[in-house]
């Protein structure tokens, strides 16, 4: 999962970002509303965490823009601004969802993944092919009813996996997808990331390289 977080003050964008990461999320930030936009110009997030007072570009008219997009992200509110009135009003901007501050982190969680379940292109709940079971929502993921130990990284790449089958991903849409914008495009942590998942998984292998295209899950593994 893929999220944005537009907030102003850093210390508490930057402990919001570091959380969110500590739950397997792919996380950028922005300080700024001018920046925002820029970044969701150019990246696909699923959700974006929007405070309402922001420099450069209000985030009334950053929300905006956001759902006016054509395939756009769900966007949370979360600001001091918490009175039933600054709720309605930010609902109206088209916010799928509205948190104020102070809020319970955890909370916060639940509500992103809840907005990435909702959003029209979501995946499905259970994830599944060749074998595999990935609950996104509790972090489970076995192979033949055996439980996979998988770290942050593997289990996000094999969710994406398996919700591009029977299509392939390559290399840098997994760097999208999975890691933030600060991964290295010409790094191997793909390459390494995939070779390790490979081995926690398992023979038959299940994972295919696809000369030129990247990565695909085997579609003739599954059981009968």
């Amino acid at each position: 999962m893929r999220v944005l977080v537009v907030e102003d003050v850093r210390r508490l964008a930057d402990d919001i970002a570091e959380g969110l990461r500590d739950q397997g999320m792919a996380v950028d930030v922005a300080y700024d509303g001018l920046t925002a936009a820029e970044k969701v110009a150019v990246t696909a997030y699923d959700v974006v965490v929007l405070d309402r007072d922001l420099p450069g570009l209000h985030g009334d008219v950053l929300c905006r823009q956001i759902t006016r997009a054509t395939d756009p992200a769900m966007v949370i509110m979360l600001t001091a601004a918490g009175s039933p009135g600054d709720r309605v009003a930010g609902l109206r901007l088209g916010a799928d969802d509205y948190l104020g501050k102070p809020f319970h982190f955890s909370e916060l969680v639940l509500r992103i993944r809840s907005l990435a379940r909702r959003r029209p292109s979501a995946r499905p709940r259970v994830l599944t092919g060749a074998g595999i079971e990935l609950d996104p929502v509790l972090r489970t993921a076995t192979r033949l009813g055996r439980p996979l130990r998988l770290s942050r990284k593997e289990f996000e790449v094999l969710a994406e996996l398996l919700a591009a089958a029977p299509a392939p991903l390559s290399a840098e849409q997994l760097l999208e997808k999975v890691w933030d914008e600060n991964a290295d495009p010409f790094t191997k942590t793909v390459a390494v990331t995939i070779g390790r998942l490979r081995r926690r998984l398992g023979p038959p292998d299940v994972i295919v390289t696809v000369a030129g295209a990247g990565y695909r899950i085997r579609h003739d593994l599954e059981p009968a």
